[in-house]
């Protein structure tokens, strides 16, 4: 099994064809980031990456972000990425360990009602959808557009962020986006962040923290279909509790098993799973 990835260190190049200063093609660090998101003007991609490389070194210094499997998220080609949502801090932490793509994310409509915070989270790809997310169809008919111009999305389809750490149930919502969309969905796993800075809390913590993410590898559009919507939605449901129990345990190993404190989110309602101590496997 391979280990966990402590601190950020750069993703692999893109496969984009590229030159040298000396040749007809763009430089290749410029080249290299106009492939994670095409079709964008480089300051827009330019900014991007300025703030995932800043929000990476905060949860590094601040929550000793650790991850495995970012090699899982696809180069190249439309993707969904599906996450459990624990805390304000989720949206940078799975562009933290996102280092092939720039992603689109799901957002709060209410987060866009201040002008210079909504410009700033629309520069950073973000998409409105209603505060109760049920039947926006605005929001994933653009989700959709973009997952036709070749992007990747991330959404949390539970709504919401935990109460308490644990995941609940999808929102029969996304289902519609999941079924449309045609593209391979990534599950990924994030945990900590509710003891970071969790709901209710107006400021995140700032000292005692870590954080985790575990990614899995992309699920094929026909093979999560092969069943039905239904199944679909429960299996993903599966893989991304799953992979948030492997971060937990990823958390528990690096602290001696103090960290996160026991509570609900160490055992699971859809795996029947439960994370234990210092010596459990993630």
């Amino acid at each position: 099994m391979a280990p966990a990835r402590r601190g950020f260190t750069r993703g692999p190049e893109s496969t984009t064809p590229s030159t040298g200063p000396g040749g007809r093609g763009l430089p290749s660090p410029i080249a290299a980031l106009r492939a994670r998101r095409p079709g964008t003007p480089l300051w827009r991609s330019a900014i991007y990456e300025v703030t995932r490389l800043a929000a990476a070194a905060v949860l590094i210094v601040l929550y000793r972000l650790r991850w495995r499997g970012g090699a899982n998220f696809p180069e190249s080609g439309p993707f969904l990425i599906i996450a459990n949502h624990q805390s304000l801090l989720d949206p940078p932490m799975v562009s933290a360990i996102c280092t092939r793509r720039h992603i689109e994310f799901i957002a709060r409509g209410g987060l866009f009602k201040n002008r210079a915070f909504g410009w700033i989270i629309s520069s950073l790809n973000s998409i409105p959808i209603r505060e109760d997310g049920e039947g926006d169809l605005s929001a994933m008919k653009e989700a959709l557009r973009r997952l036709d111009d070749g992007r990747a999305v991330l959404i949390f389809p539970e709504g919401s962020r935990s109460f308490d750490g644990a995941m609940t149930e999808f929102k029969r919502g996304v289902a519609v986006l999941v079924k449309r969309a045609n593209c391979p969905v990534v599950p990924v796993g994030i945990d900590g962040l509710h003891e970071a800075w969790p709901r209710g809390r107006k400021f995140p913590r700032l000292v005692g923290g870590r954080v985790a993410g575990v990614v899995g590898k992309p699920i094929p559009h026909d093979e999560l279909m092969a069943d039905g919507i239904d199944a679909a939605m429960r299996r993903l449901e599966r893989e991304v509790e799953s992979l948030r129990m492997q971060a937990r345990g990823l958390l528990r190993r690096a602290s001696k098993g103090c960290y996160p404190p026991e509570g609900p989110g160490d055992s699971s309602p859809f795996t029947g799973g439960t994370v234990g101590g210092a010596d459990a496997e993630p």
